[in-house]
């Protein structure tokens, strides 16, 4: 079976839904499509973050796939659409940690007094209890305690995919959790989780 066909195969079982496919897929592309990722938003956990975007993406389209039609084309122009996205969020970010800052020194807000340590972890542990219980565990272990996708996923005996998926939709969740909050809290959420 040449390597068309056998990509074409792959493609077909994707769009009936079949997970092994899926994490075969992932196996072929991720490493390459993480490469690539990295020399554009030059941080790992960035590149990291938008590649898992990327395959939610797939998962979530995967009903609309051509088999006729380059799979790898498509693939890397999700991920270049998502990195035009993280641009674009980056600068809009800049422009609220401008306006940010310039309330703080306006309102003489004590940002030292509301990054100590204790509060911060309070907040964020707050924010995740928040969350569905399985996704709780899957953010804590890979997100708190540094765990590999494929440890947790091991342990707990579900698939990548669904790894992946409950850590973005906790870290969107957690961050929606944060924009809530007072400004005073809001500026804690952007020590927290970085401007971008």
């Amino acid at each position: 079976m040449n390597e068309a066909s056998s990509e074409r195969d792959l493609v077909l079982a994707l769009r009936r839904g079949d997970e092994g496919a899926f994490e075969t897929i992932y196996g072929l592309y991720s490493q390459r499509l993480f490469g690539r990722l990295l020399k554009l938003v030059k941080t790992e956990a960035q590149a990291q973050e938008i590649l898992q975007d990327v395959f939610i993406k797939l998962w979530q389209h995967r009903h609309s796939l051509d088999p006729e039609k380059s799979f790898r084309s498509f693939l890397f122009k999700i991920a270049e659409n998502k990195v035009y996205d993280f641009f674009r969020k980056a600068a809009r970010d800049k422009v609220m940690e401008a306006n940010l800052i310039s309330l703080s020194t306006t309102n003489y807000i004590n940002i030292e007094e509301y990054t100590r340590a204790e509060e911060n972890l309070r907040l964020l542990y707050k924010a995740i209890e928040s969350l569905p219980p399985q996704r709780q565990q899957v953010f804590r272990l890979c997100k708190l305690e540094g765990r590999s996708y494929k440890e947790v996923s091991e342990l707990l005996s579900i698939s990548l995919s669904t790894i992946s998926d409950h850590i973005v939709k906790a870290t969107k969740a957690i961050k929606e959790y944060f924009y809530k909050q007072p400004p005073s809290l809001l500026l804690i959420a952007l020590l927290l989780f970085g401007y971008q």
